[in-house]
């Protein structure tokens, strides 16, 4: 006789902290963490879908977001990730986050450094710090969390501390939220 495989879902290893990066209401009653890569396609595609959950839901849900840059095939990943933190450092992560996926084509240095100064950011310090690998600590704990949680790509979203197995189209976020809101 045959026993079915236990499948047990992935849970979120390092709880959401005041160090995190979070985009909505303290007190919202569904947590969304998000494992991600700035040059990953199908991450811009649940950045979209992730900011209308936040226009829609906003009353109940908020974003954290943590980094993990697979380096090895995204070669802007990390610098990316970099001067999100060098932003976040000034009190404008969300700013340089949401421009980061509104150009992914555009993570070169150089163009990176132009975006760093549309924001209104001191390019030459941005740089310096993305450079130095100022905030690198600040980036592999992320990543190191990420795999200790069970992220094996990117995205991965966690719902309430429990991996989100669903799709990331817009539907699956909402229904997932609702569902969360509602437990």
């Amino acid at each position: 006789m045959t026993t079915p495989l236990q499948v047990t879902s992935a849970r979120l290893h390092l709880p959401v902290t005041e160090t995190d990066h979070v985009r909505g209401p303290a007190d919202a009653a569904v947590t969304i963490v998000e494992y991600g890569d700035y040059q990953c396609r199908f991450c811009g595609a649940a950045y979209a879908n992730l900011t209308e959950v936040l226009r829609q839901r906003g009353d109940i849900a908020r974003l954290v977001y943590r980094h993990f840059p697979i380096a090895n095939i995204h070669p802007y990943a990390e610098g990316a990730a970099e001067a999100a933190e060098a932003a976040g450092r000034r009190g404008r992560f969300w700013d340089l986050h949401d421009w980061l996926y509104q150009h992914q084509d555009q993570l070169d240095p150089v163009h990176l450094s132009l975006g760093v100064e549309q924001l209104g950011l001191p390019p030459d310090d941005v740089n310096a710090e993305v450079d130095e690998h100022a905030h690198a600590d600040r980036i592999r704990r992320d990543f190191v969390g990420g795999i200790r949680s069970g992220v094996t790509g990117v995205p991965t979203l966690f719902v309430n501390d429990v991996r989100h197995d669903g799709g990331y189209d817009l539907a699956d976020l909402l229904a997932a939220v609702d569902a969360a809101a509602n437990a």
